[in-house]
């Protein structure tokens, strides 16, 4: 087996374990459900696998390898299967394992368990060029597109976003169009977009729509697990308080909500669609209608199911018990007390909000020590992950000084000349 296992607990064969396939935020997520868990990554120096809930560790082929990936999975997947006398539930929290499964689906249903939509949904929600025909095809209330030869006419605000999200970080326009950790770019209006060189050259990695107008705090966000059925086994509402960068950035400070209005758009569109496992669904109100557009969904966990959980409402562990023995769980009432936060977005976020006058230093503090806080990385019961973060990014600089000492050293003229 070329995959590297080493399970360092002993775990019940009526209670087999999760291969999870992410990062500390959903590591815990399971672990504070008492829920046994597998970290798998193609990183061996992975924070995850420092966890005080990771039970096991694989460390798999490299992403850049998806034929070696594949096959290890696959011999992963045999040897638990086999030990467990079942197949054991994978689970997921970035996009390019959300692709990779969505493709090679057929093989890994046949060790694990997932719940994912049907291929055509799955393959709209994943790039972006189809999601917006889909969505016209379901009815949805997406933002109208802007295609790039009626760019240059459009005098309406516009949003440019990514096709796909994988590879998305290692391309040009990420590197030096979109500003940090930007999922998006608002233009005044189209022209603006279209005579920007750099968008012009790289016009078929990126769609174009109508911004729908409106703050942070117009940003919902609808999170569920659903049947293979499409019923919405459980729920929870969303929303954005600041993202790093403004509006089109990622989520530096969020919080649950209850809203029956917005809950309910937001359900009916996944019953709609419909979705299955679990899913996110983005959408905006517009400030100047107070109509709402969907933006985009995921079908994947993520971090939210993490504040989820320690309010009192773990999607993750209804997924478990969902798809080992079809239990469907009662009504689950959850709390707002909790707030997620990573101070590193932000302290960002509250940057640029300040240059705009926008949010004080004094107003900005006081939202995070007014609340009941939980973190990104960091968390007390479990320190570990965020000691290996600042532990690999040493390494990563150590490595990057001593690469650079050695350039120079080369170029250096040597004493017998």
């Amino acid at each position: 087996m070329n995959a590297r296992l080493v399970v360092e607990r002993e775990f019940a064969r009526e209670r087999p374990p999760v291969l999870l396939l992410a990062g500390p935020v959903l590591v815990r997520t399971l672990g504070i459900a008492g829920i046994p868990l597998i970290v798998a990554s193609s990183d061996a120096r992975a924070p995850a696998f420092s966890s005080r809930y990771c039970g096991g560790r694989c460390v798999l082929a490299s992403k850049d390898d998806p034929d070696a990936l594949l096959c290890d999975l696959l011999e992963v997947g045999d040897r638990l299967s086999a030990q467990f006398g079942r197949r054991i539930p994978l689970m997921y929290g970035d996009d390019f394992f959300l692709e990779f499964i969505v493709t090679h689906r057929q093989p890994l249903a046949g060790r694990f368990l997932f719940l994912l939509p049907d291929p055509h949904t799955a393959d709209a929600l994943i790039a972006k060029d189809r999601f917006q025909e889909f969505a016209h095809e379901r009815g949805l209330p997406v933002p109208r597109s802007v295609s790039w030869e009626n760019l240059a006419v459009t005098a309406l605000p516009v949003l440019a976003k990514p096709r796909s999200k994988s590879h998305w970080r290692d391309s040009e326009l990420r590197e030096h169009f979109f500003i940090g950790d930007s999922k998006a770019v608002v233009f005044p209006t189209g022209r603006e977009a279209a005579l920007q060189p750099l968008i012009e050259r790289n016009r078929n990695q990126l769609t174009f729509q109508e911004y729908v107008c409106g703050d942070d705090r117009q940003l919902w966000s609808y999170h569920g697990l659903a049947s293979d059925q499409g019923k919405i086994l459980a729920s929870f509402l969303g929303r954005k308080l600041r993202t790093s960068p403004p509006i089109t950035g990622e989520s530096a400070f969020i919080e649950l909500i209850h809203d029956d209005e917005r809950s309910t758009f937001a359900r009916q569109l996944a019953e709609q669609i419909p979705l299955k496992g679990p899913f996110k669904i983005d959408f905006k109100t517009d400030c100047r209608t107070g109509s709402h557009a969907l933006l985009e969904i995921n079908a994947r966990f993520n971090l939210w199911h993490y504040l989820g959980a320690v309010n009192g409402i773990n999607l993750m562990q209804i997924a478990y018990d969902y798809l080992l023995d079809g239990r469907q769980p009662g009504p689950r009432p959850y709390s707002t007390s909790k707030r997620w936060l990573c101070l590193r977005y932000d302290f960002r976020a509250y940057r640029a909000m300040a240059a705009l006058g926008e949010l004080s230093f004094v107003r900005w503090i006081a939202s995070i020590l007014s609340t009941n806080i939980v973190y990104d990385i960091f968390a007390w019961t479990d320190p570990a992950p965020l000691l290996m973060t600042w532990l690999n990014r040493f390494a990563r600089k150590a490595r990057k000084v001593f690469g650079l000492a050695m350039q120079a050293l080369k170029r250096y003229p040597s004493m017998e000349s």
